[in-house]
């Protein structure tokens, strides 16, 4: 792990920790949050990074304020995907919020720390246009060789994106706006993984 010296103006230290299985600690995640400073730490125990859900992260959102810092100890902890992360820091980003990632050595309240802000918006973008840009050439293609795309897709790519948006930056859920979509969430979930919105994190 990175030493990496922290600093948060006048604001709090806020840690996350999270494990997937339930079988797993989350002891080592918490000893190093504790050690770097964290005033308090909000976790989740046996939930994968890929569900939308993730009570202690909400829990956090809610209570992070302009200066406080949100603390990992590795970045996969917090996103479920690099959309997800990426909006994550963007967020941060607008709402005066720093962010530290141990491992890695990134903090936001450096001069060079602040790039990653850009970065992970940046790729996030193109991610999105790359994914767009593969799902209409794909189609395209099939049509070109004559081929049956047999049943569409529930939802198309923007809506998914949408829900997907509302998700990471209002606070909704998939069970809400699934049926504002009027589909199962079972569907809305495949969508999220059919266009590449929901990849499975350790």
């Amino acid at each position: 792990m990175m030493a990496v010296t922290m600093t948060a103006g006048s604001g709090r230290k806020l840690g996350y920790a999270r494990v997937s299985m339930p079988d797993q600690k989350l002891r080592m995640q918490i000893d190093a949050l504790e050690q770097a400073g964290c005033d308090a730490v909000f976790s989740d125990h046996g939930i994968s990074g890929a569900k939308a859900e993730r009570p202690g992260l909400d829990e956090l959102l809610s209570a992070a304020r302009p200066g406080d810092m949100v603390v990992v100890y590795k970045l996969d902890r917090l996103g479920r995907s690099v959309f997800h992360l990426s909006d994550l820091l963007v967020r941060f980003n607008g709402e005066g919020i720093n962010f530290c990632s141990l491992s890695e050595g990134i903090n936001t309240a450096t001069p060079g720390g602040k790039m990653v802000f850009h970065v992970f918006a940046a790729f996030a973008e193109f991610q999105r246009d790359i994914i767009s840009e593969n799902t209409i050439e794909g189609l395209k293609a099939a049509r070109r060789r004559g081929k049956t795309l047999g049943r569409p897709c529930a939802l198309t790519f923007e809506q998914a994106l949408g829900a997907y948006e509302c998700m990471t930056d209002a606070g909704g859920n998939v069970l809400d706006l699934a049926m504002a979509l009027g589909v199962a969430p079972i569907t809305l979930d495949r969508a999220f993984i059919r266009y590449g919105l929901a990849l499975e994190a350790a």
